[in-house]
């Protein structure tokens, strides 16, 4: 293994230890993996993760889907009529704003998320084999811990903490 990989600095020069490589690298990874799983149900990565959020809301906006799917608001958009035309969501006006309009998971969209939890799960379970409950656990927990850490805003690099 590469010294960069064990030390976080070589001389006076502060070195990235490769985690954030490793977690890209891993992003990567799934995300291909996850297409593979998904696309004979006709979904993409990013319309299955629409459909688990929309699943545990009542009813979100086009603005909100966007932000929970890492995606722009104009592509959301985009993937909402698709998944609109799939007959997968549906579109409805919010009662309390004229401008803002609703979207919410239709039966049919629930059975084609229900196959798509089913192949996600029998992914996730073969990723985690090699590791014990506890270090499921453990792995679940560090993550949660970096994308708190990473959501958090931060004092500008050139300023002091």
């Amino acid at each position: 293994m590469p010294e960069t990989l064990l030390s976080n600095q070589v001389g006076n020069i502060p070195r990235p230890t490769g985690t954030c490589y490793l977690i890209g690298r891993l992003d990567h990874a799934l995300k291909r993996r996850m297409l593979e799983v998904l696309a004979p149900l006709g979904l993409t990565v990013s319309q299955y993760t629409a459909l688990s959020f929309l699943e545990s809301q009542t009813q979100i906006s086009n603005a909100q889907l966007a932000e929970r799917t890492m995606v722009s608001p104009q592509s959301a958009n985009e993937m909402v009529k698709q998944m609109g035309d799939k007959g997968w969501v549906e579109r409805a006006p919010d009662p309390f704003h004229g401008r803002v309009v609703r979207l919410s998971v239709t039966v049919a969209g629930t059975v084609v998320l229900q196959q798509a939890h089913a192949a996600v799960a029998k992914l996730e379970s073969g990723m985690l084999t090699g590791l014990t409950k506890p270090q499921r656990a453990a792995l679940q927990g560090s993550l949660r811990s970096i994308l708190q850490a990473l959501s958090t805003p931060k004092v500008a690099p050139d300023q002091p903490e």
